[in-house]
């Protein structure tokens, strides 16, 4: 215990402040708390500040303010240790307020800290007067700002004034030089109106005379026309023959040439098949017999379609791959998430091209696959298997409009069945001579 004279530091201990702590008294009073933090051991803080034992005083103030306040008003005897601290760093000061006549010339925010920290006699005293004196300068500086900002605003207001004023002298200008401009544009604007009476009664005049003279070039165009269309028509015939001895001209590798041979070689297969699958006699039939009737033991047509296969019979695919020289164009998207959508894409096609090479090579018919390019978000790197061609539609173009293009290159007449579920796919090849069929037909057969 520090020894004190006059009034000692436990004069006051009975003393309760019955108010809140200014805030300048008790910024002042953490900040004691945090200087008198570091001369203290360990074991000498209380449990809740030892974990800042190790923190620089303004880092207390800033992190463990509240808890330092707490303590120091909680525990006599860390207040009576943090009170040994201050009198060695302030002598002169505690020892004023221990003799109960604080210095005059101090801050009486010190004084009044430093009487909460010692608890002297009258301290309660010394920390109003010293909140009361704080919020009255506040309280001036508050009044010295706000009359600075009146007589800023003051000062504004008249600027404000005077710019208003020669703003408004120079509108008042510029109106009377606009009202002037406005009576010289009235003037012009009659003058104007009386020459666009004179111009519409020439172009009146004018329009009339143009009549005439169109009226006479429509003829002579109606003339010009019936004499291009006729040289037209001319010149189309000569370009015609001129293209028809050009094709003649050419090589057999010509496309026209594959197509014609293709649906040559086509028309031969089936009929060498029809004649090895009927076995026909020599011709024998007579004009009585290409009567359509009925005879005793032949089958009605109503017992024939009962015979026929349904559309969603795989059988059927088998009869049309069966044709001569057919032609599987598959929509390989549309069939692969019909069959396993759950698969990923590379796998999908993968699984298909296998099942199609199988099928190519069970029944030897052309086999083409389309995959539709928006699909993919790279080049495929892919080796198709034997007997299946692979393609891949083109950026802005989609694989239903591939696929057209295919069935568009067939010539008229060869077998082309085109495996989708896509109506619009379906119905626009079967306009251009396909035959489509659904994707679970062709997934039965390849299962």
């Amino acid at each position: 215990m520090v020894e004190t004279t006059g009034g000692g530091p436990q004069d006051g201990a009975a003393e309760v402040l019955d108010r809140p702590l200014p805030d300048g008294v008790r910024r002042r009073v953490v900040q004691i708390v945090a200087d008198g933090f570091g001369g203290l051991t360990v074991t000498e803080l209380p449990a809740q500040l030892r974990q800042y034992a190790r923190f620089t005083p303004s880092r207390r103030a800033k992190f463990a303010g509240n808890a330092m306040a707490t303590a120091l008003e909680s525990d006599p005897l860390f207040r009576q240790r943090i009170g040994e601290k201050l009198r060695e760093a302030q002598p002169e000061l505690t020892g004023a307020l221990d003799s109960g006549s604080p210095p005059p010339a101090a801050d009486p925010l010190d004084v009044a800290a430093a009487a909460y920290v010692l608890r002297p006699a009258g301290w309660v005293k010394l920390v109003t007067a010293a909140g009361e004196e704080a919020q009255r300068a506040d309280a001036e500086r508050a009044d010295e700002e706000t009359r600075a900002e009146m007589e800023r605003l003051r000062a504004e207001l008249a600027r404000a004034r005077e710019h208003t004023r020669a703003e408004t002298e120079r509108l008042r200008a510029e109106l009377e030089s606009s009202k002037k401009e406005a009576e010289s544009l009235h003037r012009k604007l009659r003058s104007a109106l009386s020459d666009v009476k004179r111009g519409e009664a020439a172009l009146r005049k004018l329009r009339g005379e143009m009549e005439a003279v169109r009226a006479e070039g429509q003829a002579q165009v109606s003339a010009a026309e019936s004499e291009s269309r006729r040289l037209r028509a001319r010149l189309g015939e000569t370009e015609a023959a001129l293209e028809a001895a050009r094709r003649a001209a050419r090589e057999g590798r010509s496309v026209e040439d594959m197509r014609v041979r293709l649906l040559l070689d086509t028309v031969l297969d089936a009929a060498q098949g029809l004649r090895r699958e009927l076995a026909l006699p020599p011709v024998s039939v007579r004009p009585a017999e290409t009567v359509d009737a009925v005879e005793p033991g032949r089958m009605t047509p109503k017992d024939i379609a009962a015979r026929a296969l349904s559309e969603d019979d795989p059988a059927v695919l088998d009869q049309l791959l069966a044709l001569p020289q057919a032609h599987l164009v598959v929509d390989g998207y549309n069939v692969t998430k019909t069959g396993y959508p759950q698969m990923p894409l590379e796998k999908q096609r993968l699984r298909l091209l296998g099942q199609l090479a199988q099928l190519a090579a069970q029944t030897g018919a052309e086999v083409t696959c389309v995959f539709d390019g928006a699909e993919l978000a790279a080049p495929v790197l892919l080796a198709p298997p034997r007997g299946v061609r692979v393609l891949f539609s083109k950026p802005g173009v989609t694989a239903d409009e591939l696929i057209r293009q295919l069935v568009r290159a067939e010539p008229p007449g060869r077998p082309v069945i085109v495996a989708s579920t896509d109506r619009e796919v379906a119905d626009g090849v079967a306009r251009a001579g396909a035959r489509p069929v659904a994707s679970a037909v062709l997934l039965k057969r390849l299962s």
